[in-house]
């Protein structure tokens, strides 16, 4: 598990995070959500350690780090390939990232994180400029490397619907502060949602899933 103990980050005097106390399970999906400016991608950052908190400290077992400084061993090249394999890019795998749709490219940035051989796979906004197929595609394969790989997924994303359908744990986050915490059906609530996104919300049950319906 990762245990985040009291982060604090600002940016120019700007409060980003303020005081964060959580405790994200190991296995599984989580989720970060919330609006724009929450402080979520500063967050993952923090936890990933690209970002230094100005308090607090967060507590990680990231298992295996490949330190190849570039020269890679058979070890290096059967993780590789695995990840490839799992995310269907092997018919792909000599091509160069710029000759890559965008679908194709995203599945390439989470095929860079898998290869790695983590216990711990942290993503900041993987659907971004994906179509609603390769959104779908996307985060049926996160949930494969977790159920499968038991890898721990942490992903920050901003549609509530694919975080419902496909999380285990979902944190909300407004203003630098952790607003609320829990499985999808403690979070998809109207008021819940309301009170994080400031617009109006209803629930539907659609296949058996709670849907967020916020347009009107």
């Amino acid at each position: 598990m990762i245990e985040i103990k009291n982060i604090s980050k600002q940016y120019h005097q700007t409060p980003v995070l303020q005081a964060i106390a959580e405790t994200i399970p190991a296995g599984g999906v989580t989720s970060i959500i919330g609006p724009n400016g929450a402080g979520k991608s500063t967050l993952l950052s923090v936890i990933g350690r690209l970002l230094t908190p100005d308090a607090g400290q967060v507590l990680v077992g990231f298992g295996r780090y490949p330190y190849t400084q570039g020269r890679l061993n058979e070890e290096d090249r059967h993780h590789i390939q695995t990840a490839l394999a799992f995310l269907d890019l092997l018919p792909l795998q000599d091509r160069y990232l710029d000759e890559l749709s965008g679908g194709q490219r995203q599945r390439a940035y989470v095929a860079m994180a898998l290869c790695q051989n983590t216990d711990y796979v942290l993503l900041d906004e993987p659907l971004n400029n994906l179509d609603m197929k390769h959104a779908v595609a996307m985060m049926k394969q996160l949930r494969r490397a977790a159920d499968e790989l038991h890898k721990t997924i942490i992903l920050v994303i901003h549609d509530i619907n694919f975080a419902a359908a496909y999380s285990d744990h979902i944190i909300a986050m407004k203003a630098g502060q952790v607003v609320c915490r829990g499985g999808p059906d403690a979070i998809m609530r109207p008021e819940v949602l309301e009170a994080i996104f400031d617009t109006e919300v209803s629930i539907e049950q659609v296949r058996g899933r709670p849907v967020a319906i916020y347009y009107h």
